[in-house]
């Protein structure tokens, strides 16, 4: 009664896949966890301003399959594809392995909530209003087709002394309902006042209308 749960979490296994496809023995599971780690770090860090919500992992013996979603793929393909080779070459250095590496364009952006919580986060960094803020978020979102949004803050907001939550939200977000597509993310804005924590839910239906497009695909 009254306990919380990770949607994404929730619904892995029922219609979400698992962002990390591969099975390991005890003695490689903590080492190549470690990797996908590494792996899902290093490619954020190299492509801040992508929009990269989702990094897959997947691995056969010896060959990594690396699948980067990202709302702006010509940032990571680079001009006739060189940003994406020069990142496959990276990936090998670090892992140590064959990497084929896949991009995958997000096609509304709007409708992903990690993505809706980073642009809050991005305008709480440059201290616009937050009420406003997420007010243009939800609007945002809810013209894209969204069924429902829910936007949560706290901290330090517009630089308070005591730390406080902000709640705003539109429509349904039925987040009990296993068949419900919900989408869930989260993101931080490192303020000069102290961090700022952002939670998005999104419920887009109760079937994933469209899926992501291969923009380009590496060869293994």
């Amino acid at each position: 009664m009254g306990q919380k749960i990770n949607p994404i979490s929730f619904r892995t296994g029922i219609y979400l896949d698992w962002e990390s496809r591969w099975y390991a023995g005890k003695k490689d599971f903590a080492r190549l966890l470690k990797e996908d780690r590494q792996i899902r770090t290093f490619v954020r860090k190299e492509f801040h301003g992508a929009g990269i919500p989702k990094i897959e992992i997947e691995r056969k013996a010896d060959a990594l399959r690396v699948i980067v979603h990202t709302a702006k793929p010509g940032v990571l393909i680079g001009r006739k594809g060189v940003k994406a080779e020069d990142l496959k070459k990276q990936l090998e250095q670090v892992t140590g392995r064959r990497v084929s590496l896949d991009i995958m364009e997000i096609a509304k952006p709007e409708l992903d909530a990690t993505l809706v919580a980073q642009g809050v986060s991005e305008q709480l960094v440059k201290r616009a209003a937050y009420r406003r803020t997420l007010k243009r978020a939800i609007m945002q979102t809810m013209e894209r087709g969204a069924l429902g949004v829910k936007i949560v803050i706290a901290g330090r907001l517009g630089g308070s002394e005591i730390a406080r939550v902000e709640k705003q939200s539109q429509g349904s977000i039925p987040l009990s309902t296993l068949k419900a597509d919900i989408s869930y993310g989260t993101a931080t804005a490192h303020t000069t006042y102290g961090a700022i924590g952002v939670k998005c839910w999104v419920y887009r239906g109760t079937l994933a209308s469209a899926q992501p497009k291969i923009a380009s695909e590496g060869t293994a």
